[in-house]
């Protein structure tokens, strides 16, 4: 029993650097998912200089988020990390897709799999706002090609066919991406119809 305090003290300063590294994470999760939400906000006002940079600065966060829980792999692993890192992938990939450019990959972001996936479930439903913001403009062909990512997204999502403690609820996403799909296939057919119904209409009343 001579030896316990120091036993006890050693658990207990490992404890203070986990709770504090646990307290490290937290607030950089809460300003990573702060600066991605705002970034989308940006895309979607098509301020995309803005959302450029706030995305930089959601990268660096993620950064030092990363490097702060080295060496703690269940904090880093935690659900409110890997929540942070999952709207850093939702913000990067939207930015992307709107400007038709590659897609980051997991490693570029520093991103875990599984959080990237569940990124790209997400950037289907901002794709949906976005389509829709392009149909009210009547800039339809832009619209069919942004709904033609989304269900390319959906037709890729459907075939991760792994457990849930792996993907992390994909398979619950993936539903809601199904969803999210085919309810913007319904508006853009019948906004695609209307506009060709108009268009013979008035090509009918030039021609008379």
């Amino acid at each position: 029993m001579q030896n316990l305090s120091a036993i006890i003290e050693t658990i207990r300063a490992d404890f203070e650097n986990r709770n504090a590294a646990r307290d490290q994470a937290l607030r950089h999760s809460r300003e990573l998912i702060r600066h991605c939400s705002l970034s989308i906000r940006a895309c979607h006002r098509h301020e995309f200089d803005e959302a450029q940079r706030l995305l930089d600065t959601a990268r660096r966060l993620a950064t030092e988020l990363s490097q702060a829980l080295t060496g703690y792999p269940e904090l880093f692993h935690a659900g409110y990390t890997q929540d942070a890192l999952k709207e850093l992938a939702e913000a990067h990939l939207l930015f992307a897709l709107v400007h038709h450019q590659p897609l980051p990959t997991p490693g570029e972001l520093g991103i875990p799999h599984a959080a990237y996936l569940g990124g790209l479930a997400e950037a289907v439903g901002e794709l949906r706002r976005f389509t829709l913001d392009l149909m009210r403009r009547d800039r339809l062909d832009e619209a069919e090609r942004l709904f033609g990512y989304m269900d390319d997204i959906y037709s890729v999502l459907v075939t991760i066919d792994f457990p849930d403690a792996i993907t992390h609820g994909l398979r619950r996403q993936t539903d809601i991406v199904r969803g999210v799909t085919e309810r913007t296939r319904g508006d853009l057919t019948l906004t695609l119809r209307q506009h060709r119904l108009e268009r013979a209409l008035r090509k009918r009343e030039q021609a008379t």
